[in-house]
């Protein structure tokens, strides 16, 4: 990763750690709903590249009263490029991982999942439309993650290997 004020401007804001940090957040509260013991970190890594992704996540808006592998099945473009992109992205979701362990905002449970620490974050999706629209992209994705309850599943329904 480059230093902090050598990125483009562009880079700056789209991925911006506390941007992704919240992203992932929203989907680690929303597989919590579902399932109490916390999100695995491996399947965590496949979040921002569904929710930063316009195509992907307008894919996912629009099917957000779907399950999420009949959604993937209606959409096959979602599986284009995917795991380019969340190869792009690991950097990025390593990046917004850290900022979070260190607001103290999600905790790794003994068995190692991911856990969001209550009432540290605004309930509530705020900001532009995009930016409210990728918060519920990720609550739906970790909802989604939780049903599947399957890491092996998860991935290969993206194609990729585990």
């Amino acid at each position: 990763m480059k230093a902090w004020n050598q990125r483009p401007f562009e880079v700056r804001n789209l991925f911006n750690p506390a941007f992704c940090g919240l992203i992932i957040f929203k989907a680690l509260r929303g597989y919590e709903e579902l399932d109490e013991t916390g999100m695995p970190f491996s399947i965590a890594l496949l979040v921002l590249p569904l929710c930063l992704h316009k195509d992907s996540r307008q894919a996912l808006e629009k099917g957000n009263r779907s399950y999420l592998l009949k959604v993937v099945e209606k959409n096959p473009k979602l599986l284009i490029g995917f795991a380019t992109r969340a190869a792009d992205l690991l950097p990025f979701a390593l990046e917004a991982f850290g900022m979070l362990m260190e607001r103290g905002v999600i905790h790794v449970t003994e068995n190692g999942r991911l856990r969001t620490v209550p009432d540290l974050v605004r309930k509530a999706d705020t900001g532009t439309t995009e930016s409210v629209s990728c918060q519920r992209v990720a609550r739906f994705i970790g909802k989604e993650f939780a049903r599947i309850n399957d890491r092996v599943t998860v991935y290969t329904t993206f194609g990729i290997r585990p």
